[in-house]
């Protein structure tokens, strides 16, 4: 069942001071099957947690989410074992001191063989332009680099779904490019948060998240429409924008 659902999902959370949990999500009900999906919206909208909901580093108040026939809270290591998830800052999940050693580090579970782990290391490095790097300090890389390095260190034990978490943020243009091609190309499917609407509009389907809830469910390029509408709707008319007297 190669299918992401999520069914009546809501996420609420107890924020210090307040007397009611704060709504980060509200009454999410969709099913994923497209390759490519982006989700799109403002910060604190909500992609972040609609995100951490596919492979459980959130739970759902209420609903459920269900990958490939798992639920992400009853059966959350099959759900792990089968969505990565590379996080925007890759400094945040690249915790070796090189590169070579942190993808075989996600390597270990599935190959115990030291021998194997390394050889199969190399040849993912190599797959992303990475193995001239391998040795060097994750700290001498560019951000490009970085995020490159977390993405395939994740892609190495081959997951069935990749998540990614405003991937773009930290890279140059070069490397947003190298980052476009890259996913273009994966076997994977693809659900990817991003505030870099080029890349929204290279995906099949665009959820556009709005103060928790999701407000657009469709093609790319009129999910772009749409959040760029709600942009100028909330900006209003502007101080400087005013007519003089």
């Amino acid at each position: 069942m190669n299918s992401i659902s999520f069914s009546s999902v809501s996420v609420r959370v107890v924020v210090d001071g307040q007397d009611e949990p704060k709504t980060l999500l509200r009454d999410v009900s969709l099913n994923l099957t497209e390759r490519r999906v982006a989700v799109i919206g403002a910060n604190g909208s909500g992609k972040s947690t609609l995100l951490r909901l596919l492979n459980g580093l959130v739970e759902p108040s209420a609903g459920t989410v269900v990958v490939h026939g798992d639920d992400t809270v009853t059966a959350v290591r099959r759900v792990r074992s089968n969505v990565g998830f590379v996080f925007t800052d890759p400094l945040s999940q690249l915790v070796m001191p090189t590169g070579r050693e942190d993808v075989e580090l996600s390597l270990r579970r599935s190959i115990k063989n030291s021998r194997e782990r390394s050889a199969r290391a190399e040849e993912v490095l190599d797959r992303f332009g990475l193995l001239r790097l391998a040795d060097q300090s994750i700290y001498e890389l560019s951000g490009g680099e970085r995020q490159l390095l977390a993405l395939a260190a994740v892609l190495a034990v081959n997951p069935a779904v990749l998540v990614l978490d405003e991937p773009s943020t930290l890279l140059d243009l070069r490397n947003r490019e190298l980052l476009r091609r890259t996913v273009a190309g994966l076997d994977q499917q693809v659900i990817m948060s991003t505030h870099d609407l080029d890349l929204a509009l290279d995906m099949d389907r665009v959820l556009v998240v709005e103060a928790g809830r999701v407000v657009f469910d469709g093609d790319a390029s009129d999910g772009v429409a749409r959040y760029r509408a709600l942009c100028a709707a909330s900006l209003g008319e502007l101080p400087y924008e005013r007519a003089p007297k």
